[in-house]
C-alpha cells in the first residue's frame, strides 16, 4: 500500500503544482483552492507513506517522478518546451528512480 499512497501523493502534488501556475499568484480562486487541496492531499498521503517507506527513498521517488510529471504538464498544458539537455537530465532522473526500485534493498521490497 505504501507505493500506492506514494503514487497518490505524487499525482496530487503534480496537480497542485499545475494549479499553482494557473492561480496567477493566487489571484484566481479556483486554481488557488486546487493548490491548497492538492498539496494537502499530497502531504497527507506522503505522511502515511513514511510509516512504511524510508524517507530518503520516498523523497527520491516523490521528487524524481514529480519533476518529470510536472515537466510533462508544462509541455501539454502550458506550451512549454524542453531542450536536449533538459530531456537528458529528466531521463537520468527516471533512470535513477528505476535503479532505486530495481536494485536498492532500502526501497522496502
Amino acid at each position: 500500500m505504501g507505493y500506492l499512497y506514494l503514487a497518490i501523493a505524487i499525482v496530487a502534488e503534480v496537480i497542485a503544482t499545475g494549479a499553482l501556475k494557473s492561480s496567477a499568484g493566487f489571484s484566481k480562486l479556483g486554481p488557488s483552492l486546487l493548490v491548497i487541496l492538492g498539496y494537502g492531499i499530497a502531504f497527507y498521503f506522503l505522511s502515511i507513506v513514511l510509516k512504511t517507506i524510508p524517507i530518503g527513498i520516498a523523497y527520491a521517488i516523490w521528487s524524481g517522478l514529480g519533476i518529470v510529471l510536472v515537466s510533462l504538464l508544462g509541455i501539454l498544458f502550458f506550451k512549454q518546451s524542453l531542450d536536449t539537455a533538459a530531456i537528458i537530465g529528466l531521463s537520468l532522473i527516471v533512470i535513477g528512480v528505476i535503479v532505486i526500485q530495481a536494485f536498492s534493498d532500502s526501497a522496502g521490497h
